[in-house]
């Protein structure tokens, strides 16, 4: 699997997912099996560029090859400028959103939205492609099907990025409008890839080992992109990787593997957002984690109460640490 000039480990993708997919999480994703993870997206405004939300999303620091930025804008400039600005920090790959469904990013007519505006998509594709080329960085794109049922113009448009020098496509099978909701279609995906010369990759809905067998079977697809699936459960990657390539399931992780990787993530999520935010920004992972953990139902709820309540990492970390020691007693005791 090559993107531009990179060759990827394989062809299992993490997702660009806002407040979730930082370097923390990408990094422990990588280790744990996926070939390739994109950053959350990075605004293109300039006026934002500066502030510490972005600085984040922008750092890169220890972070394997290839670095890819999701970059999300409505302004073909801006978002040529928003190329070189992440370039300039190490970004190796440039990832145009056209893909997102969020609200807040739609009413100001980014991510999803663009698919409405078939020209202003296609200079914003042009621009960034531009931009990227005299240093030789390749340009991804990630889509919906379309913005809505009776809009499904996802076909369309990947022709024309492809012609207009895009490396490598994403869609997930999705109308902006159905959100999260409903199920992932992959017709689209597998139609697009039957027209198109570059890599393409289907994303939505592929949250086990065999329902990543089935969508690249039915696809045809160059690589599949997990999101939602990975929150809480990295692993997932290396679980589908030894399935596609033995056809039999790994065992589940054991409760010191599990302990291992959180403390990790803790730890290098801390060092990224510092004590006041890192505590705070911790506790979505840390209740997408407690889905997996030992303990029963009961012994979760009590862990995403007390987490929750948390105001140190320290006392984060002890916290976890003190769960994994209550449910080997208990164990023991059993």
């Amino acid at each position: 699997m090559h993107i531009g000039p990179y060759v990827l480990p394989n062809h299992l993708f993490v997702a660009p997912m806002a407040g979730v997919t930082d370097r923390p999480f990408r990094r422990l994703c990588k280790q744990l099996g996926a070939g390739y993870a994109v950053s959350e997206m990075v605004t293109s405004r300039p006026d934002l560029q500066n502030s510490l939300k972005t600085s984040r999303r922008a750092n890169h620091e220890g972070e394997q090859a290839p670095i890819a930025v999701q970059i999300a804008g409505t302004d073909a400039e801006m978002m040529a400028d928003a190329a070189r600005y992440n370039m300039d920090r190490g970004a190796q790959i440039i990832d145009i959103n056209m893909g997102c469904p969020a609200k807040k990013v739609c009413n100001k007519w980014a991510g999803s939205a663009l698919m409405q505006d078939e020209a202003l998509a296609m200079q914003i594709v042009e621009a960034v492609v531009a931009a990227c080329a005299p240093q030789g960085v390749p340009v991804t794109l990630k889509m919906r099907t379309g913005w809505c049922q009776a809009a499904k113009n996802a076909p369309l448009l990947a022709r024309a990025a492809e012609s207009a020098g895009i490396a490598m496509l994403t869609v997930h099978g999705r109308t902006r409008e159905q959100g999260y909701k409903g199920v992932a279609e992959h017709n689209t995906v597998a139609h697009i890839k039957s027209v198109l010369r570059i890599p393409v990759v289907a994303n939505g809905d592929i949250d086990s080992p065999e329902k990543a067998r089935d969508v690249l079977a039915h696809t045809g697809a160059d690589a599949i992109m997990i999101g939602r699936a990975a929150q809480g459960r990295p692993w997932l990657f290396r679980e589908i990787a030894h399935f596609l390539a033995t056809g039999e399931h790994l065992p589940p992780p054991t409760a010191d593997e599990l302990q291992g990787w959180l403390l990790e993530h803790l730890e290098d999520h801390y060092a990224l957002y510092g004590e006041y935010t890192g505590v705070r920004t911790a506790r979505k992972h840390l209740g997408w984690y407690a889905r997996s953990l030992p303990g029963g139902e009961a012994a979760t709820a009590a862990l995403r109460e007390r987490i929750n309540a948390i105001e140190s990492c320290e006392a984060q970390l002890r916290c976890v640490r003190e769960h994994f020691a209550q449910q080997q007693e208990w164990k023991l005791a059993a």
